[in-house]
């Protein structure tokens, strides 16, 4: 089983200053005259980390990770102002520029997965291979199986729990409930709704990973900030139409592209995998026996790592 490449640090970092306030914080790391993959990471809101430097051979590939808008490093922290889904398709592509990368791969899980695939319809022709992980769609029933109806079925306890945040009118609309709490002048309300979306996507999210899921508490601005644009996401429908991923499909370019997916997912369902590599059969599927959402599991590591590895092996 493989496992994660050795700690490595950046050997080039900085920001990206664009039209707006925000700047977005980047970093290269790995064999500067390697193979370009640029990693999307997941949220929206979250931001890169240290380990996720290491699922690529950094004496073949040339890493880079940068924090989305509003997200981690990049700055403001947690403004939404300006801070739509074309918004990040265009920094990353500024970031292509100013790195003065010709093409490159796109590593990209979960919401990463989704900008992977936005960025691949609208710039085919910089992309020479794609990576996926725990494929979202951003459609409404993705939005849904996971605030709505779906996995609370499977977790009723826990969503019970997060229930209590809400009196009966703001049950009726959880998500504008959710959001208008989140982005209250009210401090002790924003900071008590976004621990409980914490502690309830958490649970959810490491179910097949972690026996008791414990919420870390230290940072609750972290939290807010995190909270503030997630729902500022999904309340503008990720800034995308309905299914317009899958609609235009035909534009991605036919490039080598690996779909992984862990079968015990619960937050994103591997029929989002499913739906892609059937609307594009050239594509190779992974679905994971042992794995959830996770990236960090080590049946999830084994794949990517594998995935990784395979497709630099075979552009060499």
């Amino acid at each position: 089983m493989k496992i994660l490449y050795p700690e490595i640090e950046p050997f080039e970092s900085g920001y990206l200053k664009t039209h707006s306030s925000h700047q977005i914080y980047y970093e290269q790391v790995g064999n500067p005259h390697g193979q370009a993959v640029i990693f999307l990471h997941g949220g929206p809101g979250s931001g890169c980390n240290e380990n996720h430097r290491r699922y690529f051979n950094p004496e073949k590939y040339r890493i880079i990770l940068f924090d989305q808008r509003g997200s981690n490093r990049s700055k403001p922290n947690g403004e939404v102002e300006n801070n739509s889904t074309q918004d990040i398709l265009n920094d990353i592509e500024s970031i292509r520029k100013i790195l003065k990368i010709n093409k490159w791969t796109l590593f990209g899980g979960s919401w990463g997965a989704t900008l992977a695939l936005l960025y691949a319809e609208q710039y085919p022709q910089q992309v020479t291979g794609i990576i996926l992980r725990g494929t979202f769609l951003a459609r409404q029933c993705d939005f849904d199986w996971f605030a709505k109806t779906g996995v609370n079925k499977i977790f009723p306890d826990y969503w019970q729990e997060f229930l209590t945040l809400f009196d009966d009118a703001e049950k009726q609309n959880l998500l504008d409930a959710l959001f208008h709490r989140i982005f209250s002048d009210n401090q002790q309300i924003r900071q008590e709704s976004a621990k409980a979306w914490a502690l309830w996507s958490g649970r959810v999210v490491t179910h097949g990973f972690v026996k008791d899921y414990m919420l870390d508490t230290k940072d609750v601005n972290k939290l807010v900030i995190d909270a503030r644009i997630e729902m500022h996401y999904a309340r503008n429908k990720y800034f995308i139409s309905e299914n317009q991923i899958i609609d235009n499909i035909s534009q991605l370019p036919e490039v080598p592209t690996t779909i992984i997916h862990g079968r015990k997912d619960l937050t994103c369902l591997p029929e989002s995998s499913w739906l892609v590599h059937r609307a594009r059969p050239d594509s190779k599927l992974v679905i994971v026996p042992d794995a959830g959402h996770l990236a960090g599991e080590p049946a999830m590591v084994d794949a990517l790592v594998t995935a990784t590895d395979e497709m630099i092996g075979g552009m060499e």
